[in-house]
């Protein structure tokens, strides 16, 4: 029996998950590879038929060699590194998995993937992922009895799970604290009413509202890059509003935003930012303070931020007391730059501790009119928990699918081995993930308004 050997780049939470899958498989043989040979080996512990190396994706020699040694690769490290990963991949005719959202340097190498024969699968994630499975089966049922989806929202949260929310961002870190507050700082556009609507990514937290999913949560929604493609991805050119789009707890958009104002998110270099400096001192000098008192910091804040009410102004100000932003402490220079620096401030305070659990929650939402003029509201939800004891919610269900789909593509499923650039946009891809991945307890709970 010929085994089949697999590539993972990255040792991120979803990667154990995704393996796991995969080696259920005794024909797979897995290679773990990061740049620490001691976490990939962490990793790789107790799993079968799997191996762990150090590896530098950006050595392409080396990741060369390690691409040319596997019958494919899943790409699990940041998207920035995809494009130059699969352009290896494509001179040694090795597929490649991602679950990422096709960049324009992905979408480039189309081409040449279809010339190698190879297959770039991407998206099979949760957001990008389950989101699509469940999408294109509502749709697809709707236009079979002759519905049109006239408008379609759907809305994500990786956040942690209510008794745990307990912090003035609502929020806690299960992945790179830069990441998850950046994404948050991105331009948006959508389709509402007939029209393209675009957001700057300076506004972007000034356009979060309350959005209900269900009993027991109080979130807001905003939407998240570009939604507009969607109306064509998901075949539904009949739709007046398509929006996607990311759910947060009450609160926190408007915290990132002041964060934004105060001017704590700048990544450029200061000369100024050294070590031996307080966090008093810095926020002094970021919001240009007086001095270095509470009282001092806390109005230069304010007046920086220009908050909506006295009473919002307190609660972020003591948000950012809570976080240390104004004390003598010492703080911890990170690359010289600011958001940076605070990052590692949030990382330190808000990360998952033993015990807590996370929550994905996926919501979309069809309004649908069917040909006798009558319409109808469609719900599509998965809310998942992680289990302190095992794999938190975003691991699971990102790792996992990711792991079935790959499955499938290496089974040779016909619609997953078509060579070129590959999204689960269709039936003939997304029901066979779905299936299997219904198997694994994962699934989005359907309803009628």
């Amino acid at each position: 029996m010929a085994a089949t050997k697999i590539l993972v780049l990255g040792s991120g939470m979803v990667a154990r998950p995704c393996v796991e899958y995969l080696v259920r498989d005794p024909k797979n043989e897995v290679t773990i590879a990061c740049r620490t040979l001691s976490t990939a080996q962490s990793l790789a512990s107790s799993l079968p038929h799997t191996t762990a190396t150090s590896l530098d994706v950006s050595n392409l020699a080396d990741l060369d060699k390690a691409i040319e040694a596997h019958s494919l690769v899943i790409s699990l490290v940041p998207y920035i590194y995809h494009a130059a990963i699969i352009k290896l991949a494509i001179q040694k005719k090795v597929n490649v998995v991602t679950t990422s959202y096709v960049s324009p340097a992905i979408k480039e190498l189309e081409v040449a993937a279809k010339e190698a024969g190879i297959v770039i699968l991407n998206e099979v994630g949760v957001d990008p992922g389950v989101d699509h499975l469940y999408a294109v089966k509502k749709i697809g049922e709707v236009h079979a009895k002759g519905g049109k989806v006239k408008e379609f929202y759907s809305y994500c949260g990786g956040l942690p799970a209510l008794e745990c929310a307990n912090n003035p961002l609502g929020f806690k870190f299960s992945w790179s604290p830069r990441g998850a507050i950046m994404s948050q700082m991105n331009s948006a556009s959508f389709i509402l009413n007939g029209k393209q609507v675009d957001i700057a990514a300076k506004d972007l937290m000034s356009t979060a509202k309350p959005y209900f999913v269900m009993d027991g949560y109080d979130f807001v929604a905003y939407p998240n890059r570009d939604s507009v493609p969607f109306k064509d991805f998901y075949k539904i050119p009949e739709a007046d509003t398509v929006v996607r789009g990311s759910l947060r707890y009450v609160g926190n958009p408007a915290f990132i935003k002041a964060f934004a104002d105060a001017g704590w998110l700048d990544a450029k270099k200061q000369e100024w930012l050294t070590p031996g400096l307080t966090w008093a001192q810095i926020t002094q000098r970021v919001t240009g303070a007086a001095d270095t008192s509470e009282s001092s910091l806390m109005a230069s804040t304010k007046g920086k931020c220009k908050f909506p009410s006295e009473a919002e102004a307190d609660r972020i100000t003591s948000g950012m007391r809570y976080f240390g932003l104004f004390t003598s402490q010492e703080a911890t220079i990170r690359d010289h730059n600011l958001l940076d620096s605070l990052c590692g401030q949030l990382e330190k305070l808000l990360s998952f501790q033993p015990g807590e659990r996370d929550l994905v929650m996926l919501q979309h939402k069809f309004v649908v009119e069917w040909s006798d003029g009558k319409k109808d509201t469609f719900t599509s939800t998965l809310e998942l928990h992680g289990d302190p004891k095992g794999y938190s919610a975003m691991s699971k269900s990102v790792g996992i699918t990711c792991g079935i789909a790959t499955q499938l593509l290496l089974d040779g499923h016909p619609a997953l081995n078509t060579p070129g650039v590959l999204v689960p946009y269709q039936q003939e891809i997304c029901d066979p993930i779905r299936v299997l991945l219904e198997r694994e307890g994962i699934k989005m709970v359907e309803e009628t308004l």
